[in-house]
Parts: C-alpha cells; structure tokens; sequence
C-alpha cells in the first residue's frame, strides 16, 4: 500500500520487542498532534500482524535498513539559534539508539537552517514543506520548528501512496519542536523522545492506546499490552485495562510518557 521500504521498516519493528522509552509531571505541552490512522492503514496492521513471518524473531534478526535523514531547523527571527547542530547530531544519536535494536539506523545526508516567522509556526506546510524537504518518499524529512503552536511537540503524516508532486508527497515528513532536541528548553520532553514519537508514525506505527479499549486489535502489535488511556508524567506503573493480562507498557515510545532516558 505505500513504500516498500517503510513497509519493511514497520514489519521489522513489529517484530522486536516494544520500544523502550520516554517516562517526569505532566506539562503544558501536547505531546502529539498526529491524527488517527487511515482505516486502510489500520486494516493493513491488523493483516501484517496476523502474518507468522512477522511475529519471528527470525525475521527481526535478518531486518536491517538505513533511512537516509534531512534535518530543516526552521526559527523565527526572535528564536534564531534555538538549535544547534551539536544538538542535531545528538538529537540522531538518540534516534539511531532507540531504533537500533529493531534493525534500523538513520545516516544524516543534510541539515539546514531557516529564518522564517511564517514557516516557524507549522501553518504553512504547503509553503514550507515542498522548499525544504529533499530525496524521494521512502527518505526522512525532519523540521524543526521554534514556534510550533498549541503546546504541540509534534505531529507526523503516516505512510500512503504518494507520488511527486502530489499533496501527499509535498506534506511528507514530520514537524518537531525545536526545543525538544537534546539538551532544549521544553523540558521535561527535552532529551529527543519527541522525534523518535513522531517518527514511529512515518514508519506506520500507532499510539499504545490505539482505539482507547481495553478490547479489539490495539496498535496491532503482538508484545504491546492492551491499553485504553495514554500515559502523562513518569508513573512507576500504569494499568488502565485491569481485567487483561499486562501493565500498560509505559516506556514505549509510541505513548506519551515523558522523556527519560
């Protein structure tokens, strides 16, 4: 249904263990502003979960990817220098960590930086996205925006069918405070869980929470706990689904725990 090599890339973080994770008081912030998935990409979940091949350890054991990665630090005129490129790399130390243990690592091609007060604010992607991003659809596209509105750390488009040119294509990518990179201000999701959160979602990955039941498919994710409510602060445990089997697994990246490493 959409790029191979995302759809490689999700299979084989299905097949590994929950991401470990973010887990510190709840903040003013949102943690995520992505919407829910397209039926058809929860549909197609639920089919790849189903599949034997993918549930092996065998298969997470042979999956290997490298995701060629554009970092596009966008400030406004009163933030320029919010980021700097030492927290950029750290901010790809964190991702090739958190990733790693599935197979998948990300090599930094590019980064750039723009002054914007527009663009900074995450209300004109279809302005900013098609000047900034580079590579094809199965590469990654990360903006870093100073002025992100709303409290929102950040928001992902999920993986579809997109061809150049098209809208989908253009809005590929995902937008990130910029002060949630290693060693930012928005603590305390300021150690670079956000990116590797947002970036589940471009790889086709859910929230824990998926559905909010304590019933159904879940986020379709074999070793994922059922779990109806998304985690704020840092708990020592969490059971929002009591009469099923499992403590909701708040360490996982893909819930809204906060940065802890």
């Amino acid at each position: 249904m959409y790029s191979s090599i995302r759809s490689f890339a999700l299979c084989a973080l299905w097949a590994t263990t929950a991401l470990a994770a973010p887990p510190a008081t709840k903040p003013a912030f949102v943690r995520c502003g992505t919407n829910e998935p397209p039926a058809a990409l929860v549909a197609q979940a639920q089919q790849l979960a189903a599949e034997p091949e993918v549930q092996s350890p065998a298969f997470a054991a042979v999956a290997t990817l490298v995701i060629n990665t554009y970092f596009h630090v966008v400030e406004s005129a009163g933030k320029r220098g919010t980021v700097t490129r030492t927290q950029l790399n750290n901010q790809l130390t964190v991702l090739n960590r958190s990733y790693g243990p599935s197979g998948i690592s990300f090599s930094l091609i590019s980064s750039d930086f723009t002054v914007n007060d527009n663009w900074a604010t995450g209300n004109y992607d279809s302005q900013m996205k098609p000047a900034l991003r580079k590579g094809t659809y199965k590469d990654l596209n990360v903006y870093f925006l100073s002025d992100l509105g709303g409290g929102l750390l950040g928001v992902c488009n999920f993986p579809t069918n997109a061809s150049p040119g098209t809208s989908a294509y253009n809005l590929d990518g995902c937008e990130v405070l910029a002060q949630s990179v290693p060693g930012g201000t928005a603590a305390p999701f300021n150690q670079g869980g956000t990116a590797t959160h947002e970036i589940g979602h471009w790889f086709g990955l859910f929230h824990v929470f998926q559905g909010s039941s304590c019933s159904g498919s879940g986020d379709s994710v074999s070793d994922t706990p059922q779990q109806s409510t998304a985690t704020s602060g840092c708990p020592a445990r969490k059971d929002s689904c009591p009469n099923v089997a499992g403590l909701d697994d708040i360490n996982n990246y893909m819930d809204y725990s906060d940065d802890a490493w």
